[in-house]
């Protein structure tokens, strides 16, 4: 004799209230779950049907994998994520590893997860808004999972001098007017963005020349 599965049928189906909508099942065994509605409505779900066990844990399944990929768009609609990044958010999301790895490969044949294309942004982004060094560029992105060989291409073009300059301009306006103070404290905000003592010492010296001049050209 052939085995057979077990079969359910649908008692019910109710939309929740609410923000999260999903649709509630309801067979007549009082087996419930819930699904999203794309899900749902794809099966063309409807009061009656009947399901097998492997057509439920199906469903089941696929509503996961759809609420993976949901909240891994969700991520991406704040900012550009790394592959390593977008990994471990959905995991702390509490989804499985194989639902986490099925999204991040679809993701990167969507062209919406690329770490070369991230570096590329993380890097741009700080030497626009807050310059840096490129060891401190490099420890950030080695800390978003980026490999040493995308880093290595995104930075060989990344200039201490010009980003210490950039990053004390900023600054000068805001500190004291007094040499020692003013040396002490960009110095230590300099340090704090990873330049090494050379390039602090010569940046500092620079602007505080620059706006020692210009206090000067005031009072003329």
């Amino acid at each position: 004799m052939l085995w057979r599965e077990l079969m359910d049928t649908i008692k019910a189906i109710k939309l929740s209230k609410g923000r999260t909508k999903r649709f509630q099942i309801r067979l007549l065994s009082g087996f419930r779950f819930s699904l999203e509605p794309d899900v749902a409505i794809k099966d063309g779900l409807k009061v009656g049907q009947e399901l097998s066990e492997t057509q439920i844990t199906r469903l089941i399944g696929a509503d996961r994998l759809h609420c993976c990929y949901s909240a891994a768009l969700k991520f991406l609609s704040y900012r550009n994520r790394s592959e390593a990044e977008m990994k471990k958010r959905l995991g702390e999301r509490g989804f499985d590893t194989e639902n986490i790895n099925a999204v991040v490969s679809k993701l990167k044949e969507q062209g919406l997860i690329d770490d070369y294309v991230f570096a590329q942004f993380w890097q741009s982004n700080r030497e626009t808004f807050s310059p840096r060094s490129r060891w401190l560029t490099k420890l950030e992105l080695r800390q978003k999972g980026i490999t040493d060989d995308i880093i290595d291409l995104v930075i060989e073009n990344q200039d201490d001098n010009d980003n210490a300059y950039r990053a004390a301009v900023s600054q000068a306006a805001h500190l004291p007017s007094d040499e020692y103070s003013f040396q002490r404290r960009l110095s230590g905000y300099l340090r704090r963005r990873g330049f090494d003592y050379d390039v602090i010492r010569r940046t500092v010296r620079r602007v505080w020349q620059e706006e020692s001049n210009l206090t000067t050209n005031k009072q003329v």
